[in-house]
C-alpha cells in the first residue's frame, strides 16, 4: 500500500532474532500508523498482563503514512509500551530524523520484547537487521553513546541512533530517549523500558524511498501546506523564539505554572527565562527536524565558567517552566545547564522537574529533611542543590533512588499531607500548561490515555485561540476559563490530534498548516480518500482504542480526577479565581464521547467504529 512498506520489525531478544511480519493494508486504512497503529498491536501481545519492566512486555516504535517523505512537518515516530512510571498505556513522540531513516530502511516500526543477557546495539541496515554486543557502551551518557556509535557504524552513509543514558540503565521510571542528541522520547519512561531490555541504542539507515500514490497530488498539496505555514503566525513565533515563546504569553494568561502551581504569575520570571531570554543571550542557530520548514530547535552556547556548554541543545518551553518557574529558579545559564545534563543522562525533564518542585514543597512543609536529602538544601531556586539531585536521581544514589520512582511514588510514602500538593493525573506528573487558564485543558488531562497529556489533542491551539477550524465542527471562541461547553470542543480536538499522532505530523507543523492541506498530503501518499468525516472517524478510532487499553489495565473514571492543588483557585495572574468545573465537564463529554458510568466506551460505539472485538474483554472488566 503507498505511504508504507507493510513490513514490522519483530525481535526476540530473549533468543536474539529476528522476524519480518506482513502489516495488511486494511490495518492502514483502519488505524492510519502511529500510535494508534503501535496500541492495536500492543493488544496482540500480553502488553496489559506483564508488568513494564517485564522481559515479556512489549516495545513498539512505529512510523507513519507521511515519515519519510518530503511532506512538512512529517518527522515524528512513536515509542510506546506499559508505561513503568504509570502503569497503563505509554506513549512517547519524537522529531529528527530516525523515523524517516527507519522507513527509508524498509520498515513501518518495529516491535520488541525480552531481554538481553547483556548490554546490546540493534542495527538495522536496509534489510540487514543485526544484534551486537554493547558491554563497553553500558555507563557512557547519551550523548557519549551517540558519538560512540556515529563513529563506529555510520561509515559512508549517516547512521540515525536512538540511545539511553545512566537513567536507562538505572531503570528511572521517568527515564528518556535519546534522538540524536536534539531531540527525546521524554514521557512515560521508555528509557527505562529500553534499560530492562538492556538495549543501550537503537540504530538505523536506509537506502529506501516510501512510495507515494500520486505525485502530482502530493506535491500540491505539499506547496499548499507550505504556502500557509510561511504566512502562519504560529510558524513565526516559533522560528523566532523557539517554544519558549509560550513562556511570555503564558505568563499574561495564567498558563505557566509556578512555584509548584502556588503562584499565578511572575513577570520578573518570565523576562529571566522565557524565549526572548534564550535568543539574545544564548542562541547560536536553529535547526530543524526532517522535513521542517519552521526551525524551532535551540542551539545554544553558554560562557559562564560554572555552567559552560558549546553549542548544544537549548531548553525548550516545557524545560524553562519545569526547571526555572516551577522551582523558582531565575538563573538562565543554570536552566540551560541542567536541561544538557538531563539530556545527557537520559531524562524526562518534566516529571524530573515537577518531582524536584513537589520534593522543595515538602522540604519547606518539613515532610522531608535536609538530614533525609544527603545534604542537600532543597530551598526554592536552589539550582546548585538540584543539579546535584539530577545526577543523583539518574544514578538511584541516596534520596534519588525513591525520587527516581517518580512524585506519586514518593507523595504516598510521605503521607496524606504530601498528597494534598501532589499534581499528577494517573500518576503522570502535568505538563506545563496551568487548567486553571484553559478549563478546557484539564478535561483533555483527564482523559488522554497515558495520564496528563498536552499533544494527544490539539485542545490547547483551539482553546488559546490559535487556530480556528470551523469545518471541523469548532466554529465558535471558546472562554478559556469557563467550562461548560468545553466537552463537545475536546472530543473534536481529541479526534484531531489523535490523527496527527497516527500520521506522525509534528502538532506545531499541523497547526501552522492546518486541516485541508493534511488531509490532502495523506491521501496522496497512501491513496485513501479521507475526507472531513472519515478523518475524524479515524481520530475518533484511535481515541476510543487507546481508552479501551487503559480501561483493560484497570482505569476507570475513579482514576480521572484534577489534582487538589489544581482545583484551589490563585490569588493573582491571568487565572486568579478560575477552577475547572470538573464535574460538569466530565457529565458533558462522557455523553458525547459515549462512555458509560465506569468511563468504558459503550458497546454501540465500539461496534460503529469497528472495535467490536473489544466488548467481550471490556465486559469482562471486574472493577471495584
Amino acid at each position: 500500500m503507498p505511504g508504507y512498506l507493510n513490513r514490522l520489525l519483530v525481535i526476540d531478544l530473549n533468543v536474539q532474532e529476528h522476524d519480518i511480519q506482513t502489516i495488511q493494508p486494511h490495518r492502514f486504512h483502519k488505524y492510519i500508523g502511529g500510535s494508534s497503529l503501535a496500541a492495536r498491536l500492543f493488544l496482540e501481545t500480553r502488553g496489559t498482563h506483564v508488568e513494564p519492566l517485564a522481559p515479556e512486555s512489549p516495545l513498539l516504535i512505529m512510523t507513519g503514512p507521511l515519515t519519510g517523505t518530503t511532506f512538512p512537518g512529517s518527522s515524528r515516530f512513536v515509542m510506546c509500551a506499559r508505561s513503568p512510571l504509570t502503569h497503563i498505556w505509554g506513549e512517547s513522540a519524537s522529531g529528527g530524523a530516525f523515523g524517516a531513516e527507519l522507513k527509508k530502511a524498509g520498515f513501518d516500526g518495529m516491535l520488541i520484547t525480552g531481554r538481553a543477557e547483556n548490554p546490546v546495539v540493534i542495527l538495522v541496515d536496509d534489510a540487514a537487521v543485526s544484534i551486537h554486543m554493547a558491554e563497553d557502551l553500558w555507563g557512557m551518557d547519551t550523548y557519549q553513546t551517540i558519538d560512540t556509535l556515529f563513529q563506529r557504524y555510520s561509515g559512508t552513509r549517516k547512521a540515525k541512533i536512538l540511545a539511553i543514558g545512566p537513567a536507562g540503565e538505572h531503570l528511572v521510571k521517568f527515564a528518556a530517549v535519546s534522538n540524536d542528541k536534539a531531540h527525546y522520547f521524554g514521557r512515560t519512561g521508555m528509557g527505562a523500558v529500553m534499560g530492562s531490555k538492556n538495549i543501550k541504542a537503537i540504530i538505523a539507515r536506509g537506502t529506501g524511498h516510501v512510495p507515494i500514490a500520486d505525485t502530482g497530488a502530493f506535491d500540491a498539496a505539499k506547496a499548499e501546506a507550505l504556502a500557509v505555514i510561511k504566512d502562519s503566525m504560529i510558524s513565526d513565533s516559533f522560528h523566532a523564539l523557539g517554544t519558549a515563546a509560550a513562556m511570555d504569553m503564558g505568563m499574561m494568561t495564567g498558563d505557566v505554572p509556578i512555584k509548584n502551581w502556588t503562584v499565578g504569575v511572575d513577570y520578573d520570571l518570565a523576562d529571566a527565562i522565557g524565549g526572548p531570554a534564550i535568543s539574545e543571550r544564548l542562541l547560536k542557530s536553529r535547526k530543524s527536524c526532517y522535513a521542517c520548514p519552521i526551525g524551532c530547535k535551540p542551539v545554544i552556547s553558554v560562557d559562564t565558567p560554572d555552567f559552560k556548554l558549546d553549542r548544544v541543545p537549548g531548553p525548550e518551553y516545557e524545560t524553562c517552566a519545569s526547571f526555572g518557574s516551577l522551582i523558582m529558579n531565575n538563573d538562565l545559564h543554570a536552566l540551560a545547564y541542567v536541561n544538557d545534563q538531563c539530556n545527557r543522562l537520559g531524562i524526562d525533564t518534566i516529571s524530573c522537574g515537577a518531582t524536584i518542585a513537589f520534593m522543595m514543597e515538602a522540604y519547606e512543609k518539613n515532610l522531608l529533611t535536609r538530614e533525609q536529602l544527603d545534604g542537600l538544601d532543597l530551598t526554592w531556586g536552589n539550582i546548585t542543590a538540584v543539579h546535584e539531585l539530577v545526577d543523583h536521581i539518574a544514578r538511584r544514589q541516596g534520596f534519588g533512588n525513591l525520587a527516581a520512582e517518580g512524585s506519586h511514588v514518593l507523595a504516598e510514602s510521605l503521607g496524606r499531607q504530601a498528597m494534598e500538593f501532589l499534581v499528577t493525573v494517573k500518576r503522570l506528573e502535568l505538563p506545563m500548561h496551568d487548567p486553571r487558564a484553559f478549563h478546557g485543558l484539564g478535561l483533555a488531562y483527564l482523559n488522554a490515555a497515558r495520564g496528563a497529556c498536552h499533544l494527544q489533542h490539539s485542545v490547547q491551539a483551539v482553546e488559546q485561540g490559535m487556530v480556528c477550524w470551523p469545518e471541523t465542527g469548532l466554529e465558535e471562541d471558546y472562554p478559556a476559563t469557563q467550562s461548560r461547553g468545553k466537552g463537545a470542543m475536546v472530543t473534536i480536538a481529541e479526534n484531531i490530534g489523535q490523527m496527527a499522532n497516527a500520521a506522525c505530523i509534528c502538532h506545531f507543523v499541523h497547526w501552522a498548516m492546518g486541516m485541508n492541506p493534511l488531509i490532502s498530503g495523506i491521501n496522496a501518499v497512501t491513496g485513501l480518500n479521507l475526507d472531513m468525516e472519515t478523518f475524524l472517524e479515524t481520530g475518533e478510532r484511535a481515541w476510543v482504542l487507546k481508552r479501551a487499553v487503559s480501561n483493560l489495565m484497570g482505569i476507570t473514571r475513579k482514576d480521572e480526577y484534577l489534582p487538589a492543588r489544581i482545583l484551589t483557585p490563585l490569588p493573582d495572574g491571568g487565572a486568579a479565581g478560575s477552577v475547572p468545573d470538573e464535574a460538569l465537564m466530565k457529565a458533558e463529554y462522557d455523553a458525547v464521547r459515549g462512555l458509560d458510568e465506569t468511563g468504558r466506551p459503550e458497546s454501540a460505539v465500539l461496534e460503529r467504529l469497528g472495535l467490536a472485538f473489544l466488548i467481550p474483554a471490556l465486559k469482562n472488566l471486574k472493577f471495584t
